[in-house]
């Protein structure tokens, strides 16, 4: 299985969870993660980047170079 697949698989998982101890002590563990690790190569986007990032996306859109919630969801029954 691939990363991009498992990282959806965990998006749906914790979509669904409902346990809001288990949920918390995820984030906790997560957030102290990011806050341990060195993160001076992020740097926020700048307008440019932006602009060009929506012009693409819209660009995509009308060539169908997307998926529809339906799709996600039909996709994710087979997980």
């Amino acid at each position: 299985m691939d990363l991009q697949t498992r990282k959806l698989n965990l998006i749906t998982y914790l979509a669904q969870l409902q346990d809001e101890r288990f949920f918390e002590k995820i984030e906790e563990y997560i957030l102290t993660r990011f806050e341990k690790e060195d993160h001076s190569e992020f740097f926020p986007f700048t307008v440019e980047t932006l602009v060009n990032r929506i012009e693409k996306s819209e660009e995509d859109f009308k060539n169908g170079k997307f998926k529809t919630q339906e799709d996600l969801e039909n996709q994710s029954v087979n997980w």
